[in-house]
């Protein structure tokens, strides 16, 4: 039976990018013979901006977490997805945010079990499952308490995150759930590990950074004009620190790659990067700005460089006469899908070494190995915005 991809959160930034790459053929034309995928908000595929494809089924409105229960979820799968029977692999990139970190843990969990178990149920053909975890799993999170400062570059091979914090920690529950659910049976899992993801999306995401910056450094071009200098957001400390882009292609590449050879890559985790080697703010900020005709600068000693969520807040009319003045898109600036505290984390809070290592990922792809510059996965992703009309 032919590969059947389902993508459970295909309008986030990398189930956007799975589904964009099988349908342009990753691997290879050959590889999927269809590929379905689901989102909670409506999404048309013109939207999507997906390649037109005849593999493509596009579903909104699925709640997996519906109150009526296992049985109500799998009838509407059964009634909406064509070719059920036939799904091989499943991209489970769906997730659910909340502060209380046992409720995260419990919805998360919950989320992911409903939906391989419906899988399990409804196709006979199931081989693989992929969950992204994240750079969190390496406690990147814990800002000062970051638990491996001394163990970089960041390998897959390192002991879960210590105590009280590990138990806070949603994906290994996740992780630990799956290996138990795939015991015995014909179909495995593994999972992969992303820093900050630079892409695009087509509905608002909060934690999209490449989203805030183009809007940001669209209006900042608008409002100051080309060639004006923008400090970097963030601090002198954070501008200098070394880390890894994970540029949205990267990850879905990964992601199906290690699918499809479980022979190597069964329960197995993997850092998931652009470059083996680090890169730095102040390499990458300069690049970034000169995209939108700016100057990108080095944020003013002792302090950081202005706030792209407060720059666009105390701006929001001016946005609003762009977006009329382009014929853009709205709803992306000054609605509560524009979580500021976001960039702030990552440019500012975030201000230690974190980088990763690439190297099993790299042996598991072999040949397929890809890396690309912040060049690319920046401009591919402000490219992507500007042909949705979301940025001019």
């Amino acid at each position: 039976m032919r590969n059947h991809a389902l993508v459970f959160g295909a309008s986030g930034i990398t189930g956007w990018a799975i589904t964009n790459a099988i349908l342009n053929g990753y691997p290879t034309p050959e590889t999927f013979e269809s590929v379905t995928a689901l989102t909670n908000r409506p999404l048309s595929p013109e939207a999507a901006q997906w390649t037109r494809s005849p593999k493509l089924q596009a579903i909104s409105g699925i709640d997996i977490l519906t109150p009526k229960g296992q049985g109500a979820l799998e009838e509407e799968l059964k009634a909406k997805v064509k070719n059920i029977g036939s799904i091989s692999h499943v991209y489970f990139f769906a997730y659910i945010m909340d502060a209380d970190p046992g409720k995260e843990i419990s919805i998360n969990v919950d989320m992911i079990k409903r939906a391989v178990s419906s899988v399990e149920n409804l196709s006979s053909n199931l081989k693989f499952v992929v969950l992204p975890t994240g750079t969190k799993a390496y406690g990147v999170h814990l800002i000062e308490a970051f638990p491996f400062k001394n163990d970089l570059p960041l390998k897959e091979s390192l002991p879960r995150i210590p105590e009280p914090y590990a138990s806070q920690m949603f994906y290994y529950n996740q992780t630990d759930m799956l290996s138990e659910m795939s015991k015995g049976k014909d179909w495995t899992w593994c999972d992969i590990i992303p820093d900050v993801i630079i892409g695009f999306v087509p509905n608002n995401n909060i934690y999209c950074l490449a989203q805030m910056l183009s809007t940001y450094l669209s209006l900042y071009a608008e409002v100051n004009g080309k060639g004006a200098e923008v400090a970097f957001p963030g601090n002198e400390k954070s501008w200098v620190i070394k880390s890894n882009d994970s540029s949205q292609d990267i990850c879905a590449k990964v992601s199906i790659w290690a699918s499809l050879h479980p022979e190597k890559t069964s329960e197995q985790r993997y850092n998931a990067a652009d470059s083996s080697v680090p890169s730095s703010w102040s390499k990458k900020w300069p690049i970034i700005c000169e995209y939108f005709g700016l100057k990108g600068v080095a944020p003013p000693p002792g302090c950081s460089g202005p706030d792209p969520t407060e720059y666009l807040t105390n701006h929001v009319e001016e946005w609003k006469k762009l977006e009329a003045k382009h014929g853009l898109q709205s709803g992306r600036v000054g609605n509560n899908r524009s979580y500021g505290g976001f960039a702030h984390f990552i440019m500012s809070m975030f201000d230690f070494d974190r980088h990763l290592d690439m190297t099993k990922c790299h042996e598991m792809m072999g040949e397929a190995a890809e890396e690309i510059d912040s060049k690319t996965a920046w401009y591919t992703a402000f490219d992507r915005f500007k042909k949705a009309e979301i940025i001019p």
